[in-house]
């Protein structure tokens, strides 16, 4: 039995008893021996193992008293930020213990009903609660009801810190230690879970504080755009001596945000209809519209590339409500390099023969100087891939067209309309703008630290399309790394590129997934923050792929 003893802490603390009896019989023998008929010799000798005894019986009976006490309070752990322990090797995640089946057990004791006087909080902090309510618009106990709301060391009745939790989940291991994690195991991702108001952000800036403080990459995703999370971000970074590498991106606040083009930036120009596209609805027949929103962006997209111009939203919503001037400046472009040297000429020959009641039903609306330039190719026979795009969603009858581009039309307009347009298509040569322009490998590059403010509860629909393509582009700078390293560096050390996202379960997607599973290599290691599994499998829509 003595390799398994039976523990009871919550019971009444007789070691108290016999703590007593050994002290006060310690001190008869050292103080008057005579009264125990013992030689003084004897006596003191007794008196010291009687004096030992009573302290370990002592140190007993504190342990129980301290263990029933931490039963009834909810101690508060504070710590300022340039306090935060800071390690190389290892990542300080708090104070705590490791679970075990003792406290499985200590925890399952607090339910029994014999012992509940040992966990409750007494009757008289009971009483003080309810006068708390009751005396407070009292003229003359008013200020007793707040003195009884004051939490101080001279207050034995304060009430618990507003904290939430339950002390017993403390309580069962009275000797908490500071709470560390490999550094090396944060590339396999960490999930971060705990309902509403319970301290997942005060974790996040715990984690944030050491990895700006480390030298890392740093990129805090938060839907919400919390304020206080961005205030931590920024003060951190100053205390770093890194605000001159610091980014804030707040869909809420376009007038000071830094400004970024989500489809600027590729590795293959496919890229840019990929990220429009997977915003749009793909159940039932919506999917065949969404691919071919996917066709004629892709179409806009190689054409702006080819003309040596960066796409963004802007641009594509010009191009898909009228396609005709991009045609138009493609095909004059190609013809000064491919076309003969009097093309100009034989256009406008053509120009003049064009007759709008002898045009298909599908050109009538259209330009006579587009429709030239159309003909005129197609008796050129120049073919290219680009220039033949165009021309098939020029010669779309426009009605038609609408209707088959309509789902991606809504979408547009909100990622084009206001202040907002000038934060995610912005004007790389407007010089009145001062807002920096960030762009993920330049981040990298400099290591940055970059803090997104999405203003979910504002408008989902813009939030998500934003943070999507973000993490498309996210995705696709993952791969660069993995292949080329980042430019300057060796591609065998990646740099370390630590990602917070906030509320996860509102930025997990199809582009989301990819990060998780492959970036790894790429140096990237993504710590995400969420109030239940369940959340993200409602985000995802299949319970297989979210596991």
């Amino acid at each position: 039995m003595s390799a398994h003893p039976i523990e009871a802490l919550l019971r009444p603390p007789v070691e108290l008893w016999s703590t007593l009896v050994a002290f006060a019989t310690a001190g008869i023998a050292i103080l008057a021996p005579w009264a125990l008929m013992m030689p003084p010799g004897v006596a003191y000798g007794a008196g010291a193992v009687l004096g030992l005894i009573g302290l370990i019986r002592g140190r007993q009976a504190w342990r129980v008293l301290r263990y029933q006490r931490n039963m009834r309070r909810l101690p508060i752990y504070k710590v300022r930020s340039r306090k935060i322990p800071l390690s190389r090797r290892k990542l300080f995640l708090g104070r705590g213990f490791r679970w075990t089946q003792k406290h499985t057990q200590r925890l399952r004791d607090t339910i029994r009903p014999e012992v509940q006087r040992y966990v409750q909080p007494g009757s008289l902090y009971q009483w003080a609660r309810r006068k708390e309510v009751a005396w407070e618009s009292v003229p003359m106990l008013s200020l007793l009801a707040r003195l009884f709301r004051v939490r101080a060391w001279w207050n034995p009745l304060s009430p618990l810190p507003a904290v939430g939790g339950k002390p017993a989940l403390h309580a069962v291991e009275p000797d908490e230690q500071d709470v560390w994690m490999d550094i090396g195991e944060r590339v396999g991702h960490t999930l971060v879970l705990g309902t509403t108001r319970v301290g997942k952000t005060r974790l996040a800036e715990i984690l944030i504080t050491q990895d700006i403080r480390r030298g890392d990459v740093v990129i805090v995703f938060d839907p919400k755009g919390d304020a206080g999370l961005l205030r931590r971000v920024y003060a951190e970074a100053k205390r770093a001596g890194r605000t001159k590498d610091f980014y804030m991106f707040h869909l809420g606040f376009p007038q000071v945000s830094a400004r970024y083009n989500a489809i600027g930036n590729f590795s293959r120009i496919t890229e840019v209809a990929t990220r429009i596209a997977n915003q749009l609805p793909s159940e039932g027949n919506s999917a065949a519209f969404k691919e071919f929103a996917w066709r004629f962006v892709n179409i806009i997209a190689r054409a702006l590339v080819a003309l040596n111009r960066r796409p963004d939203y802007q641009q594509v919503r010009r191009y898909i409500n009228d396609i005709e001037p991009l045609f138009t400046e493609y095909a004059e472009a190609h013809l000064e390099t491919h076309g003969a040297e009097d093309w100009k000429e034989q256009v406008e020959e053509l120009s003049s023969k064009i007759s709008e009641r002898n045009l298909p039903a599908a050109l009538r609306g259209r330009s006579k100087e587009a429709i030239a330039l159309m003909r005129h190719l197609q008796a050129q026979d120049l073919y290219d891939p680009v220039l033949d795009g165009l021309v098939s969603a020029f010669k779309y009858d426009k009605t038609y067209f609408d209707k088959i581009v309509s789902s991606v039309g809504p979408l547009m307009e909100k990622l084009t309309t206001g202040n907002i347009a000038e934060l995610i298509s912005p004007d790389y040569l407007d010089k009145n703008d001062t807002r920096p322009i960030f762009e993920w490998m330049e981040v990298i590059r400099r290591k940055g630290i970059v803090y997104v403010g999405l203003d979910a509860l504002t408008d989902t629909t813009v939030a998500s399309a934003v943070g999507n393509s973000m993490f498309a582009d996210l995705v696709s700078v993952a791969g660069h790394i993995y292949k080329h390293g980042v430019d300057g560096e060796s591609i065998d050390t990646p740099p370390t590129i630590s990602m917070h996202a906030d509320e996860f379960n509102e930025l997990i997607g199809d582009e989301f997934v990819p990060l998780l599973n492959k970036a790894g290599g790429a140096g990237f290691q993504v710590t995400a923050y969420t109030q239940t599994w369940s959340d993200v499998e409602a985000r995802i829509g299949n319970r297989a792929k979210a596991g």
